[in-house]
């Protein structure tokens, strides 16, 4: 095996929208192995919306991205060395690994997948972090009972589509709001939304929202922020629930200009309960959730889509693709086939 690397790494902390320029590629000498480390061949990549936050500086959830050093995030790979007990050439792992081919972990970093049981992308879409965000906001924060009007937007994503769908098992109206026709029709006629509404192509979104939402919102889950958001919150019941999960609108805007209706007077007069939050919130229930998107998923109630980008070469493309609304469901990149394991 050469032992020269490919790794991403990011050079710019961009102000407004990320460019290609703010990445780019290096060749590293691979490390040796020491006690309890393995050697990881990447197969699939995440790229998620979150990554934008990592690349500014300012104070946030988790520490930022370290300039001229590689991109970290979900990644799923294949055992090549091991000088852990736990863990064997040909093993199909999970963890948070670097951008790069090959990476030397911690065998106490990653989760050994049965490649077996369902397809290995998913322990970085359904059965991973977008499922378990969805799951938890979704039933813990929104509590969706039967009959109630759910609303989402950025609904054909990775966390958004599952949302929907779990929303519907619980017996909610679903409305979901996405950039596209096609993204709307995939809601309405795959995974069975009540409404769809694109909102590229409609003039007014307030009027939208009333024709789709004849009952008014009990539950927003929110992944988009702005304007879109805006209009939702006008039409929010009493004691209705919003789950603030992301607000990608904002994301390459300087922090002053994202400013918006006020929307206190909103919560007080309906009792509004709004609550952000991220999945690490719930890392000690992950089990409970794995275990019930798992059943929900074997039970034919839960479907999922991927974009898959090929080439160690296309993260950046795959990323910035992310904010153009490139990706039905979930974006991953594909990175290299396995040496010894049969997937």
């Amino acid at each position: 095996m050469n032992n020269l690397n490919k790794e991403l790494h990011l050079t710019n902390r961009p102000v407004d929208m990320p460019t290609l320029e703010d990445f780019r590629i290096v060749e590293k000498s691979i490390s040796e192995l020491k006690e309890n480390e393995v050697l990881v061949k990447t197969l699939y990549l995440s790229v998620d919306p979150y990554m934008r936050g990592r690349m500014s500086d300012a104070k946030s959830y988790i520490e930022p991205f370290q300039l001229n050093e590689k991109i970290s995030g979900g990644a799923v790979g294949e055992v090549i060395e091991s000088n852990s007990d736990n863990f064997k050439q040909g093993d199909i792992v999970a963890g948070m690994l670097g951008w790069s081919e090959y990476n030397v972990v911690n065998g106490h970093a990653l989760n050994k997948i049965n490649p077996e049981l369902a397809p290995v992308t998913t322990s970085l879409g359904i059965l991973g972090m977008p499922g378990l965000t969805a799951y938890f906001g979704l039933l813990d924060i929104g509590q969706p009972k039967e009959g109630e009007t759910v609303v989402i937007s950025g609904a054909a994503g990775a966390v958004g589509s599952i949302v929907g769908q779990i929303a519907k098992i619980k017996g909610a109206y679903v409305v979901g709001i996405a950039g596209s026709d096609d993204k709307t029709d995939y809601l309405m006629n795959e995974l069975n939304f009540d409404k769809a509404i694109n909102y590229k192509t409609t003039p007014n979104m307030k009027e939208a929202l009333q024709e789709a939402c004849p009952n008014g919102v009990d539950v927003y889950f929110e992944n988009v922020g702005g304007e879109i958001s805006d209009a939702v919150f006008t039409m929010l019941n009493k004691f209705a629930r919003i789950c603030v999960c992301g607000a990608i609108s904002t994301y390459n805007l300087p922090s002053n200009e994202d400013i918006g209706p006020r929307i206190q007077r909103t919560l007080i007069k309906s009792s509004v309960l709004m609550k952000g939050f991220v999945v690490n919130d719930y890392a000690e229930r992950w089990s409970e959730g794995i275990k019930q998107i798992a059943q929900w998923l074997n039970e034919g109630k839960l479907t999922y889509e991927e974009t898959i980008t090929e080439g160690f070469e296309n993260i950046p493309d795959a990323f910035l693709g992310l904010f153009k609304g490139s990706n039905l469901g979930k974006q991953l990149v594909k990175i290299a086939e396995p040496t010894y394991a049969k997937l």
